[in-house]
This record gives C-alpha cells, structure tokens and sequence, in this order.
C-alpha cells in the first residue's frame, strides 16, 4: 500500500487497468444480464471517473486508449467507429479543461463539453458515412437517452465538483 501512496504513476496504472477490466468485462455483463449498458456511455463514464481520480494526463491517455483497446479485445466498435470515439473523448476532455479555467459552474462546463463533443463525433461519423468509410446509421442510440444521460453525467460530475475544484486548486 505504501508503494501506491508514494508512486500515483502505480496508482493511476492500478486504476487504468481497473477500469479497462471493467470495460473489457462489461459486454459479457450485458450479455448475461440483458442489459444494454452501452447506453449508459460506460467510456465516458469512465472519462470522467479519470478526471475526479487521476491527472489529466492519464485521461487523455484513457481517451484514447479505451475505445482502441474495446475494439482489440472485442472487435467493438469496427475501427474507424473507434478512432472516432477517441476522437470524441479527448475533445470532450480538451473543452472540460479549457472550459474549467474560464467558467466554474461545472454542471454546465460538464454538459457543454459533452454537447459539442457528441455534435463534432456526429459531424465525422456523418462524413465517414458519406465517404463509405463506415457502414452505419448515423444515430444508433436514441437521442432522448443521450441528452439523459449526459444530464445524469453532468449532474454526477456537479455532485462531486468538491473533489474537482480541490485538485484543480493544487
């Protein structure tokens, strides 16, 4: 335990890999369970949980690496699905951040970066649609559930905003 208190690069690899198990884990979950726990957004859930407990840095890096390492695993999502995930993800964290110094109120900092984050993820899914890129709907979940769970999200993030303003401040 003393190791993990001294070193956060274990602590933060101990958690990365934590939370990749849990996602790797999740689609046989969903299976066993039949429960659709895609719609619940687990990777950015996921993102956010990297905010509140480790430096930025590292969720950057989980931006990137979850959805790459889902499709390794999983083969899902297909690759270019994939990379425009990451994409999404890290934008997603780059406006949390960039936001955050600017304004405090984090609900809305937390809701906006989602927003315009799932609108860009939209515009290139679109254009990978259009280039034949990608064999998909552009819109697969609903977008009623997505506004819900981006509120539950923003609200989630709002609730343990303490946490988020004390590491920020040091």
């Amino acid at each position: 335990m003393e190791l993990i208190k001294s070193y956060p690069s274990v602590k933060y690899f101990l958690l990365d890999l934590l939370l990749l198990i849990l996602l790797y884990l999740l689609p046989a979950i969903s299976h066993a369970l039949l429960i659709p726990f895609y719609l619940i957004d687990p990777m950015r859930i996921m993102i956010f949980i990297s905010i509140l407990l480790t430096s930025k840095k590292n969720s950057y890096l989980l931006a990137l690496t979850i959805p790459l390492f889902s499709f390794i695993i999983d083969n899902h999502p297909v690759l270019i699905k994939s990379l425009l995930i990451a994409a999404e993800l890290s934008f997603n964290l780059f406006l949390f951040y960039s936001l955050y110094k600017k304004y405090k109120n984090i609900f809305v900092i937390t809701f906006l970066s989602i927003l315009v984050s799932k609108l860009i993820y939209y515009f290139l899914k679109y254009v990978a649609i259009e280039t034949g890129l990608l064999n998909s709907s552009l819109i697969s979940t609903s977008l009623w559930i997505q506004l819900t769970v981006t509120v539950i999200i923003s609200l989630a993030v709002w609730f343990t905003s303490k946490n988020i303003n004390k590491k920020f401040a040091s």
